[in-house]
């Protein structure tokens, strides 16, 4: 069975096909030109290569990984075509990636033996938080399971309220109080509520200043541990959202909220309105994270479960 062989709908193609175009274009036309008129894979190329990879917000670090690979493989074959260049990036840097994702999930799974399944969310505000747990619920009640939102990022009465419109729009219930109260009150009630209601999946939005990155961190251990009095082992997920379009910015916030509390995995949105793409990469390989989901687009089908063969076949293509 051949590595790319295609596994997601031809809605969901088309849409990450679409949601990448920008990212690929932006990439493939440094390519040709640095490639132009060489016959060769040479040190002038990879020099050429690395600039375009960090250009792209792959990251320097993720940069020399890949190009310390082609070396390699040039090493192997002193007459290693330009014209090969294409087929051997696609293959590093789908290599890159499954160091990291070790799943190819095609839908929205979650695990069966944690019910309720927790999903704390983080990230700073802007970069679409409130949207991906929307989108999420969709998904989720989509497939069946019955849903409860938090509204703990009391820190914003807008945060409350868009969350509110969301949990209206997919038709499942919402725990919320007013502007200013305590987020760990807010995730305990929700839990309580989730028990009792027997759902399947909980998603608990937080508070996404990060001035101050100690009353950050105080106040998503303070969650945590309120919520581990209702279930023992909460949460089950702690998903980082960042804005792929920022691309060295999510980096840097990536950075601070891996200090700040133990992120477990992480959804990259804001991809089709960019062509900093490659950020996508750079971010899986350097905090060792998997990429759950990205964002490819504006509908609710446009936030899709990261499939790492299916990313590096749209991007290549």
């Amino acid at each position: 069975m051949s590595l790319f062989k295609k596994i997601f709908s031809k809605e969901k193609k088309e849409s990450l096909d679409k949601g990448l175009e920008k990212s690929k274009t932006s990439f493939f036309s440094k390519l040709s030109k640095a490639v132009a008129g060489k016959t060769k894979v040479d040190d002038g190329v990879l020099d050429n290569l690395e600039e375009i990879l960090i250009s792209s917000d792959v990251g320097v670090n993720t940069t020399l990984k890949i190009i310390e690979r082609i070396e390699e493989r040039v090493a192997k074959d002193k007459y290693l075509g330009t014209d090969e260049l294409n087929k051997i990036l696609r293959e590093e840097i789908a290599a890159l990636l499954a160091e990291t994702n070790v799943g190819n999930e095609t839908d929205f799974v979650i695990p069966t033996d944690k019910k309720p399944y927790i999903i704390m969310v983080v990230g700073v505000n802007g970069v679409g938080k409130t949207t991906t747990i929307g989108k999420l619920a969709a998904q989720f009640t989509k497939n069946g399971k019955k849903v409860v939102l938090g509204a703990a990022d009391t820190f914003r009465a807008a945060a409350i309220d868009q969350l509110q419109v969301w949990a209206d729009r997919v038709g499942v219930p919402i725990v919320r109080q007013e502007m200013g109260s305590d987020p760990a009150s807010v995730a305990f009630d929700t839990l309580k509520s989730a028990v009792s209601q027997n759902a399947d999946v909980v998603i608990i939005d937080t508070a996404g200043r990060l001035h101050n990155k100690v009353n950050l961190m105080n106040e998503l251990t303070k969650i945590k541990r309120v919520m581990q009095k209702v279930v023992v082992d909460a949460p089950h997920e702690v998903l980082l959202v960042l804005d792929g379009s920022t691309g060295q910015n999510a980096f840097e916030q990536a950075k601070q909220f891996t200090k700040a509390t133990e992120v477990t995995s992480l959804a990259v949105t804001k991809l089709d309105g960019t062509a900093k793409g490659g950020v996508v990469i750079g971010i899986s390989d350097q905090f060792q994270i998997p990429v759950k989901y990205i964002g490819v687009g504006e509908k609710i089908d446009d936030l899709q479960v990261f499939n790492k063969i299916e990313f590096v076949d749209s991007f290549f293509n």
